[in-house]
């Protein structure tokens, strides 16, 4: 034997190397596949997603377009104020995560600290409001109504508040220029949605996520020119967040501004009228419900009758659009939506419809002489009209016996459009409709009801007109509840409900009756009727109504001019037209509105009225007041109020007395004449791309005597080379004004606001 040891490997710890050995390669081999996986296979994929990890953007909104009325007055536009933000990626960067700054920040704001740091953390689903749903490298907005005191304070004392600025920014301003509300008109903004953005990302107008987008009225209609481009400044950061570069930046560019035909003046007096005649209305006793008139609502329309330009538009009740202004607040948001609030959003010179009643007569009468029907014959205007036991009466019952069609519409009388409607009734067959001309029905469509008018406002209705396939529809759809609910011999409304079940798609007797002095199932808004009188004042083409009129470019290179369109014709002749006009000017002359249009001066400006008042089940009447002359057309509405003269006739009075200059005595006076006639020039602007608007007060009279020393640049004048520039005025008590009262009583109050 020999001490010298074996040089060979213990077997056991032999197979123990083999064993790390094949481990270690197996290790190898995982990560190599895994390298080639990340690398090879998703490696741009993974590049991709690195690159946009370590290149943030920051957003610089553009300056919205400002919205102005035709004389360039801004309705609405933008003012400086004051905004304190933080830059969340320098208050990272500290110890406390800048909670010290921030309660130092709320001392000297008068907030509370919780409230500050509420608003510079990140939305996320579980992250309630208030939090900020933009992007973390850009400044997050802690109040934009700081005082030149506090904003002060901060500038001076930077080194307390590091990542903390203070910087005027343009913020969105609604003038109400002269107290013209003009809110449902012009509409509201509100941040924009993450849906919204992702609709729009492949569009050539994409969103970001700290643009406000436009949600109702012209703000929605015309958002995208409005909006403009936000700037875009993208930089380097590394895995912390830091900014280590910047990487490349995007001009912000200005929105456009819009020139509206809307004049702020007569947009002023058409609330007031508006406002004041359905207080008056809710003073009025109501014989047939034992109550005064509760007057909920109205609407009224002017417009320019040979362009279908919309001069005024008011809608009651109404709101305050700068509510909406950096965010609505709860209390505020129930009160404009809640089941109480009636609605102040609606526009309901668009979205309001109700049974037009009498003032439909324009529409019975056309298709009266289409059916063949001499305009100048003899028809009975009894007091009363029977069809199967069921009597249909003459308002107040009043009996002029046999007069023709333009005397029937002067007087308005029911009973000779029922025996006319009757009678076509009957020649169609009646019930069963064979062989249907339906003359009356017809009409009405080619009048353009029954469909929007397509004005330039979302969201518009189109009414109704009943004929045979809209009850065909009707009953198919509802039949089953009113089979389940009617009675033979039940009350009324069962009654009703049980004639619906059995014959509901049956055009009877009583719907055409009923429909030809615009009561039963017809349905209109006031847009409608404008644009109907308008087209019997201007010849017989249907305007489409428009509210924008051109869109200037903020640098003064481009004026699109919305140039008026029309839609159709009115169906009937030149001599029909002529014999309906002759009659309408009756009306205000010895009809239904002689009484309100005492001492208007018709030899000079020949005005022509229709009165309407619409029965609604279990609703006081509806006021309806259609009228035009040579330049213009005004529908008023009030829902609730009572007759069309008796509630709306004044108001529409006083509305015509200020576009003329029209005094009690009837004399003209144009230097109280606020438009006498229709504005055909778009606002003179500068090379700077500034305004020279009038000044505008609560005195339409002094706007209206400044004006004769403006000068405006024509509406096709693209040479001039000007543009509207962005209004930057204004203060935060403006945005809080609410409209006020003119003083003097309902007979001469406008009259004494003009003077």
């Amino acid at each position: 034997m020999t001490n010298i040891p074996e040089t060979g490997r213990n077997p056991r710890v032999q197979i123990r190397l083999v064993v790390i050995q094949v481990l270690v390669l197996s290790l190898l081999g995982t990560l190599g596949g895994r390298l080639w996986y990340l690398q090879i296979r998703e490696g741009d994929a993974y590049a991709k997603e690195a690159s946009g990890n370590h290149v943030q953007q920051v957003v610089q909104p553009a300056v919205r377009g400002s919205i102005l009325d035709a004389r360039g007055v801004a309705l609405a536009d933008n003012e400086t104020r004051l905004v304190v933000s933080a830059s969340r990626t320098d208050l990272l960067k500290m110890r406390d995560d800048g909670k010290a700054v921030l309660t130092k920040l709320a001392g000297v704001l008068g907030m509370k600290p919780q409230d500050v740091m509420e608003k510079v953390r990140l939305c996320d689903a579980q992250t309630p409001q208030p939090c900020w749903n933009g992007s973390p490298y850009q400044p997050i907005p802690i109040t934009d109504e700081a005082t030149a005191k506090q904003a002060l304070q901060i500038r001076e004392r930077s080194e307390e508040f590091p990542g903390i600025t203070a910087e005027p920014e343009a913020v969105r301003r609604y003038a109400a220029p002269g107290q013209a509300n003009t809110a449902q008109v012009l509409g509201y903004l509100s941040p924009v949605t993450d849906d919204e953005i992702q609709q729009a990302q492949d569009t050539d107008s994409p969103y970001l996520r700290s643009d406000q987008v436009g949600r109702s009225g012209l703000e929605r209609q015309y958002d995208k020119a409005l909006r403009g481009k936000a700037g875009v400044t993208r930089y380097e950061v590394d895995n912390l967040g830091r900014v280590i570069g910047e990487a490349e930046s995007d001009a912000a560019q200005p929105g456009d501004n819009l020139v509206t035909s809307i004049d702020a003046r007569v947009q002023r007096i058409a609330e007031y009228e508006l406002n004041e005649a359905m207080k008056a209305a809710r003073k009025e006793f109501d014989r047939n419900t034992g109550t005064t008139y509760k007057a909920d609502s109205g609407a009224v329309v002017v417009m320019e009758a040979k362009t279908g330009r919309v001069v005024a538009m008011a809608s009651n009740p109404t709101y305050d659009p700068n509510a909406w202004v950096g965010g609505i607040s709860a209390a505020d948001y129930r009160k404009l939506t809640g089941k109480n609030s009636n609605y102040p959003l609606l526009n309901r010179a668009i979205q309001g419809q109700a049974a037009p009643g009498s003032i439909f007569k324009v529409v019975s009468t056309s298709a009266a002489v289409e059916a063949g029907y001499d305009f100048d014959g003899g028809y009975d205007c009894s007091s009363s009209y029977s069809v199967g036991g069921q009597v249909f009466k003459n308002f107040e019952s009043a009996n002029y016996g046999s007069i023709n069609l333009g005397r029937a519409l002067e007087v308005s009388c029911d009973t000779v459009f029922y025996r006319l409607a009757h009678e076509e009734w009957k020649k169609d067959g009646g019930m069963s409709g064979k062989n249907a001309k339906d003359y009356f029905y017809k009409a009405a469509h080619q009048f353009g009801l029954g469909k929007e008018t397509g004005i330039d406002l979302p969201n518009e209705v189109t009414g109704r007109v009943p004929d045979r396939q809209w009850k065909q529809d009707y009953w198919e759809a509802n039949k089953d509840a009113w089979c389940k609910t009617g009675k033979k011999d039940g009350s009324y409304v069962e009654k009703i409900a049980y004639e619906n079940c059995v014959e509901g798609n049956k055009m009877r007797a009583g719907d055409a009756i009923n429909y030809s002095i615009g009561q039963g199932d017809t349905l209109v808004t006031p847009i409608q009727m404008a644009t109907i009188y308008s087209a019997i004042s201007n010849g017989g083409t249907l305007y489409t109504p428009s509210v924008g009129k051109a869109v200037i470019s903020a640098d003064g290179k481009s004026v699109d001019e919305i140039a008026p369109q029309s839609h159709g014709k009115l169906p009937i002749s030149r001599e029909t037209r002529d014999k309906m006009d002759a009659a309408l000017a009756g009306v205000a002359t010895n009809g239904t509105a002689a009484w309100r249009f005492q001492g208007w001066p018709q030899d000079q400006i020949p005005m022509h009225a229709k009165t309407g008042t619409a029965e609604v089940y279990g609703k006081q009447t509806t006021s309806w007041f259609a009228t035009y002359t040579k330049d213009y057309s005004i529908v008023m509405t009030i829902s609730q109020g009572g007759t069309g003269s008796g509630a709306s006739g004044p108001a529409v009075r006083n509305i015509y007395d200020a576009l003329y200059g029209v005094s009690d005595d009837g004399d003209i006076d144009p230097k109280k004449a606020l438009l006498p006639t229709p504005q055909k020039t778009l606002p003179k602007v500068k090379t700077d791309g500034t305004i020279a608007a009038p000044k505008i007060s609560d005195d339409p009279v002094k706007d209206q005597q400044a004006t004769d020393e403006d000068e405006y640049a024509p509406i096709d004048g693209q040479e001039q080379g000007a543009t509207v520039g962005n209004q930057d005025t204004g203060n935060r008590q403006t945005r809080r004004r609410r409209r006020g009262g003119c003083p003097g009583d309902r007979r001469r109050r406008t009259r004494r606001m003009l003077t």
